[in-house]
């Protein structure tokens, strides 16, 4: 785990020139006044008299050049409940929307990095507070929701869909979804599990009859079938001379996912960290799945809600409360103590 910085770091000095006793003792204050107490009133607080040639002084947002990036299913909302039982996909809660809030209030850069494509994502945006783009497609995309156009994609190469409909022949059980660049999501034999993940992304697929129809670009696509199906799936293509041209990985036991080598939504935080400027020191992220454990060993520190899969909590990451019980509030409050 990486150090924050020290509290003195956020103050900057300009105009060098001598100080008067007065301009002294506020640069003392000024240096020793708790974040919190001033924070929640104003980003920045700028003080000048020419006449006493004092410097200016410049209060930095307690989480100015800090990011957060979070997985969305099960990690800021529990949608595996709904997706297993096909009850209605709760609301966001409050403590998570407020404490996020108070996040980027303070400076902080708050991201999405969701296996969920764009069309999945978008009925949700609206609930989350963000003030970064998203990371869409596990990696396979950035989005940004303020112009509404992609800042990066990592697409499949064309080749994607003579291979993956071999997979297909080979595994009858199986589904496909293919992820388009123009957010159109089709699906070749959609099954059961298509049709739970459907309910939770409330996006309909279009069905069609082979992966050789549909059309290019693609951002990903992914495997639907029994874990035990899969397994075997994931060996087949894993024995492929191709599959070094894929990342391969579970993003839910019943869900299998090839994005383009490379695209990894560890990969894409760290692209966005430096578009926005700030160090991989002070970035964080959370997540609850296998998809996230790119980001979770990135980061200089990863979270994981309690209800995460082993591997996520055998990989280093801090486990905090469950998505039910306001997973990004508690990561929130931890940051909000360091910083």
């Amino acid at each position: 785990r990486r150090e924050p910085r020290a509290q003195e770091r956020r103050l900057s000095k300009t105009r060098p020139a001598k100080k008067s006793a007065s301009s002294q003792a506020f640069l003392y204050f000024m240096r020793r006044l708790p974040p919190r107490s001033f924070l929640l009133r104003c980003a920045m607080i700028y003080f000048s008299r020419k006449n006493d040639e004092i410097s200016e002084v410049t209060i930095m947002p307690k989480f100015d050049k800090v990011l957060l990036a979070s997985d969305f299913d099960n990690t800021i909302l529990n949608t595996e409940r709904p997706r297993r039982t096909g009850c209605p996909i709760p609301p966001i809660s409050q403590r998570n929307v407020e404490a996020l809030r108070y996040f980027m209030d303070n400076g902080g850069r708050f991201a999405v990095a969701t296996g969920r494509a764009l069309p999945a994502f978008r009925m949700f945006a609206e609930q989350v507070p963000m003030n970064a783009p998203v990371v869409v497609c596990n990696g396979g995309a950035l989005y940004d929701f303020k112009t509404e156009r992609y800042l990066e994609t990592m697409e499949l190469p064309e080749t994607i869909r003579p291979q993956g409909q071999d997979v297909l022949d080979r595994f009858p059980t199986a589904a496909v979804e293919a992820y388009h660049m123009d957010n159109v999501i089709h699906a070749v034999r959609p099954n059961e599990y298509t049709r739970q993940h459907e309910h939770v992304t409330h996006a309909g697929v279009q069905p069609v009859p082979t992966l050789l129809e549909v059309p290019m670009p693609l951002i990903k696509i992914m495997f639907e079938d029994d874990h035990e199906h899969l397994l075997a799936l994931r060996d087949y293509v894993s024995g492929q001379p191709w599959s070094a041209d894929y990342e391969v990985f579970f993003s839910d036991r019943t869900l299998l996912e090839v994005t383009r080598k490379g695209a990894s939504k560890g990969a894409m935080v760290a692209r966005l960290a430096k578009r926005l400027g700030i160090s991989i020191d002070h970035v964080y992220c959370a997540g609850d799945e296998n998809n996230d454990l790119s980001m979770l060993t990135m980061a200089a520190e990863g979270f994981a809600p309690a209800n995460c899969v082993e591997t996520v909590r055998s990989c280093g990451a801090t486990i905090v409360a469950d998505c039910d019980h306001d997973t990004l509030a508690e990561i929130v409050s931890i940051l909000d103590k360091r910083y």
